[in-house]
């Protein structure tokens, strides 16, 4: 037995020389005496097959080839995709908050969304006002609330903004009002609404708090503005009520994409049905109790049918048939379940967005009549300017024809001003008459002219 051993240990010491061999081969012909030692003692590291690749290609002396991304730092653009981010948790159960830090691939398996959804929330980008429904999660982007709920928790980015805040100390407010309740017996009333609506409502609100109070504030400071513009037209008053009016349509944009959220939402029963996240939640826990009981009593079956003198053949049958049977019942009970329990919900969701959409749009008519108080305001303007306008068009006018007036003492001085002797000229008073006929044939030709102006209604006379 030792000499087969010691055999066997020759033939794998020679079937390992060729691989060493090679090895030997595949390393780099100078290493230092320090490498070497490195080498013998670390353990050797195991390479993926695209690192094994990459240094085999960098390893021949033969292969120049140029890397894919030439001038790229691939290494520190995943790493800042896979940067750390501050998040607001609130516990559905306890209403406690925390300040958790996770990057953004941990969020995604966390609340089980896309990354385009978690896109919406970045603040670096600027996204209209959204609201998805997902599998696990609703996705929330309200102007200064952006937020991911779940069944049992609200992850909202860590912002200094007040209405962060705000939206927080809110939502804790009401878990701990809720929680009161609960121990009361109010829980099972016809207006209690699960946690993702609470929360929910709380974005909403303080979305909606938000823009009526920059419409406020817009409408208290365009009023007298506007005021003033009518009482004294000048560049400074212009200007101002232009950049109001810039606000004006930011602002009024911002209203209506939420109110077309909030409006397309109400439209679709199968996104309000799919943000009932409690629900889904507990129907999952449901079937998935139900499959571990099936599963013991028709492991408790099994046992039995092996005890009892029964044939192997028809025993397995009938747990079967039994097995497909309680199955396809439970499946038409729970799917009844869930269509009753859906429409009650759709209804309450539906009257929570109705709520908020009157709300919405209070603020949009408010910006509406806003708008179209500047704008009447501008067409009074501008009758203002074309009446100045035509002012200065009628003096013009008249001014014309009183220069034609006075051109005709020009044509006569003209003519007796020619070198020629006529008897008219020894008359002493032969001027006076010039003078006077001349006057009151301008006089006459100017009224001519006022009259023609008033008969075609050029000028109001």
């Amino acid at each position: 037995m030792p000499n087969c051993r010691s055999h066997g240990k020759g033939e794998e010491a020679e079937a390992e020389e060729p691989e060493n061999t090679n090895a030997s081969h595949r390393r780099k012909p100078s290493l230092s005496p320090m490498a070497e030692v490195r080498e013998r003692l670390l353990p050797p590291r195991r390479f993926s097959s695209a690192t094994s690749i990459n240094q085999n290609a960098a390893q021949s002396p033969t292969i120049v080839r140029r890397p894919l991304f030439q001038g790229m730092d691939v290494l520190g653009l995943k790493k800042r995709g896979q940067g750390l981010r501050s998040w607001i948790r609130v516990d559905a159960a306890t209403g406690g908050s925390q300040v958790i830090e996770v990057d953004k691939f941990t969020m995604m398996r966390r609340c089980d969304l896309p990354a385009r959804d978690l896109r919406l929330l970045d603040p670096l980008f600027v996204y209209p006002s959204t609201i998805l429904g997902r599998e696990k999660a609703i996705v929330v982007n309200l102007e200064q609330i952006r937020c991911i709920i779940t069944a049992d928790e609200v992850l909202l980015l860590n912002s200094l903004d007040s209405y962060v805040l705000q939206y927080v100390n809110e939502l804790q407010r009401r878990l701990a009002a809720h929680s009161g309740d609960g121990l009361h017996g109010w829980s099972t009333s016809p207006d209690y609404l699960p946690f993702e609506f609470r929360a929910l409502e709380v974005a909403l609100e303080a979305a909606c708090t938000f823009l009526d109070t920059q419409a406020g504030e817009l409408e208290t400071e365009a009023y007298p503005l506007l005021d003033e513009l009518t009482s004294k037209i000048s560049t400074l008053n212009l200007e101002r009520v232009r950049r109001l009016k810039s606000r004006l349509v930011a602002l009024t944009r911002r209203v209506q994409k939420v109110r077309d959220e909030i409006e397309q939402l109400m439209d679709d029963d199968g996104d309000m049905a799919e943000m009932y996240l409690t629900e889904k939640k507990s129907r999952l826990e449901g079937s998935f109790f139900g499959d571990q009981s099936l599963l013991g009593y028709s492991s408790a079956g099994a046992g039995l049918s092996v005890s009892a003198p029964v044939s192997p053949v028809s025993s397995p049958t009938d747990s079967r048939k039994l097995e497909k049977a309680l199955s396809l019942s439970r499946s038409r009970h729970d799917s009844m379940k869930s269509s009753e329990s859906n429409k009650e919900n759709i209804e309450g969701l539906e009257m929570l967005l109705e709520a908020y959409f009157v709300v919405i749009d209070s603020t949009l008519n408010k910006l509406t009549s806003l708008k179209e108080y500047i704008d009447d305001t501008e067409d009074f303007i501008n009758i203002q300017l074309d009446n100045v306008r035509n002012q200065l068009i009628q003096f013009e006018l008249l001014l014309t024809t009183g220069t034609f007036v006075v051109a005709i003492f020009g044509v006569v001085a003209g003519v007796f001003g020619m070198n020629f002797a006529i008897p008219l000229f020894d008359d002493p008073i032969a001027f006076q008459w010039v003078l006077i006929v001349t006057g009151i044939c301008g006089i006459i030709i100017f009224c001519g002219f006022l009259w023609y102006f008033k008969y075609r209604r050029l000028m109001p006379l």
